[in-house]
């Protein structure tokens, strides 16, 4: 299979050697992406809600420009600096996402890019 790669003006660039996302067939994987401003590439300020909400805003604007949307997510990775946010997520996610739910990961980590609170890469079903 040929890989596809998938980029969105929307989102930020990447800040390293990768795509925002790669497509293989009826899979799309995404990146992960942090709170970052894709105008100014800077993180959003207002801590990790602010970061959460624009991190599904740029999900959302890389799975737009494979001609899919956020119904077609399957599974999550979410990195977070502080598990205490854990029900913080979970609110944010709810305001994007709705039933039935990808499959999720979540693990606390020390550190992240740009000094973000939080993470996340997905995979979407085409």
């Amino acid at each position: 299979m040929k890989k596809k790669v998938i980029q969105s003006s929307n989102a930020p660039a990447a800040i390293g050697p990768y795509s925002q996302a790669i497509q293989i067939g009826n899979l799309l994987f995404l990146s992960g992406q942090i709170g970052l401003d894709p105008t100014t590439s800077a993180l959003v300020s207002g801590g990790v809600t602010s970061e959460l909400h624009q991190i599904f805003k740029n999900i959302e604007a890389v799975i737009s420009s494979s001609g899919s949307n956020l119904s077609q997510v399957v599974k999550l990775t979410i990195y977070l600096k502080k598990i205490d946010d854990f029900s913080i997520l979970n609110e944010v996610m709810q305001q994007y996402l709705q039933a039935p739910f990808p499959a999720r990961t979540t693990i606390e980590v020390s550190g992240l890019p740009k000094n973000a609170n939080a993470e996340i890469e997905a995979v979407v079903a085409l």
